[in-house]
C-alpha cells in the first residue's frame, strides 16, 4: 500500500508573460497553476505516494481548473473545501542574464483566507498518515488560515505522522518580527525543517556568517553552523538547508547541506549543480518533495539529500510550478549521468 502524504496551503492562477517578454510589453499570458504545497503535493504523487492537498477553492469555473490541475497528475483532492469568492493570482515575468525575473501578487482575500479549522474532520484526514508538510506561506495568509494550520498540525502530531516545515518567508506577506513571533512557536510541531539562508534569517532569527549569494559567494562553514544550531535549537530530527549561487538570472550553482541523528551527525553537504535555468519557480518545493521522498525511500540520508537535490535541479528546467519528472530521472542524475544527451 502507497504512503499516505498531506500538505496544506494555497494554490494559485499564475499567470506569466510568454518566454522572456516583460510585463508592459507582453500581450497575453501563459496560464498554470501552483504554490508550494500545492507543488510538493504533484511531485510526491508523481513519486508514487498516495497524495492528498488539503487547501479551499470558489465554486466557481477557475477554482475547477485549479482543482483539476492537481487531479491532473494524481492529488487527491478529498480534503479540498469549495467556498470562498476567488484564486488568489500571481504574475510572472521570467528574467534572463542580468535582468531578474519578477513576481507581482493579486492574493488578497482568496478562498484559502477564510478556510475555517471546523470545516475540516482533522483526525478523518490525519488516520493512518505517514507525512505532514507546510510552508511558512500558509500561516502568513491571516489568523484563520493559521488557525487551521495548527489544527492540523495537532492532528497529525497525534496520529504519529512526521511534519516537515519549509520556512518560506515572504516579504510581501508578513515582516521578520511578525514572521518570528508565529514561526518559532510553531517549530514546536516539526521534525524536519528547511530552508534557505533567507527563510533562516527572517523567518527563526538566525543568520549565515560570511555569506553573499548575490554574488555567487558561499561560506560554507557558516552554513554547517546554522544548521547545527537550528537543530539544537529547535530539537528537529533533520535541517536541510538549500544554497543558491547566483550568477545570474539564467545560471546558478545549485547545491544543499543536511544534519541529522543518523547519516549526518557532521552536516554533509551535497553534489553541486551549475544550472541553466528555464524556470526557477518551485525550485524549493522540488527539493522539499525530493526530500521527503528520499527520507522515506533511501538508505541513508546522505541519498536523500543528493535525490533531493538533483529533483531540484531538473525542475529548474521545466516551466511551470510542478516537477513532472520521474524517480529514474531523479536517480540518474544524483548518480552522476548529467551531461543532458539525447535518449534514444
Amino acid at each position: 500500500m502507497a504512503e499516505k502524504v498531506v500538505t496544506m496551503g494555497e494554490i494559485m492562477l499564475r499567470l506569466s508573460t510568454p518566454g522572456f517578454s516583460r510585463f508592459v510589453q507582453t500581450q497575453q499570458f501563459d496560464v498554470n497553476y501552483g504554490g508550494g504545497e500545492a507543488n510538493v503535493a504533484v511531485a510526491l504523487s508523481n513519486y508514487g505516494f498516495e497524495s492528498y492537498f488539503i487547501s479551499k477553492l470558489p465554486k466557481h469555473e477557475i477554482g475547477q481548473a485549479a482543482l483539476n490541475s492537481l487531479r491532473r497528475f494524481g492529488v487527491k483532492t478529498d480534503f479540498i473545501v469549495r467556498g470562498g469568492d476567488r484564486v488568489g493570482i500571481y504574475f510572472l515575468e521570467t528574467g534572463a542574464s542580468q535582468r531578474a525575473s519578477k513576481v507581482i501578487y493579486d492574493r488578497t482575500n482568496s478562498a484559502v483566507t477564510t478556510l475555517n479549522k471546523d470545516e475540516l474532520d482533522w483526525d478523518n484526514i490525519f488516520k493512518s498518515v505517514n507525512w505532514f508538510h507546510w510552508t511558512g506561506i500558509t500561516p502568513a495568509l491571516g489568523e484563520t488560515a493559521l488557525d487551521a494550520l495548527i489544527a492540523a498540525c495537532d492532528s497529525a502530531k497525534t496520529n504519529g505522522a512526521i511534519i516537515s516545515a519549509d520556512l518560506n518567508f515572504r516579504a510581501k506577506l508578513w515582516s521578520p518580527q511578525k514572521a518570528q513571533s508565529i514561526m518559532i512557536p510553531l517549530m514546536d510541531y516539526v521534525d524536519v525543517c528547511i530552508a534557505n539562508e533567507e527563510d533562516a534569517e527572517k523567518s527563526l532569527g538566525f543568520k549565515a556568517g560570511k555569506t553573499n549569494v548575490e554574488h555567487g559567494e558561499l561560506d560554507e562553514s557558516g552554513y554547517f553552523e546554522m544548521a547545527k544550531t537550528l537543530k539544537d535549537r529547535f530539537n528537529f530530527k533533520t535541517v536541510a538547508i538549500t544554497l543558491r549561487e547566483s550568477y545570474s538570472a539564467s545560471r546558478n550553482g545549485w547545491s544543499a547541506l543536511l544534519v541529522d541523528d543518523k547519516d549526518c551527525k557532521i552536516p554533509y553537504r551535497s553534489k553541486r549543480y551549475d544550472i541553466q535555468i528555464v524556470d526557477r519557480v518551485g525550485g524549493g518545493d522540488s527539493f522539499a518533495s525530493g526530500l521527503i521522498y528520499g527520507l522515506m525511500k533511501k538508505n541513508s540520508t546522505k541519498e536523500a539529500l543528493e535525490f533531493a537535490v538533483a529533483a531540484s535541479c531538473l525542475k529548474q528546467t521545466i516551466p511551470g510550478d510542478f516537477n513532472l519528472v520521474s524517480i529514474d530521472e531523479v536517480d540518474k542524475l544524483s548518480k552522476g549521468s548529467g551531461s543532458g544527451r539525447v535518449e534514444r
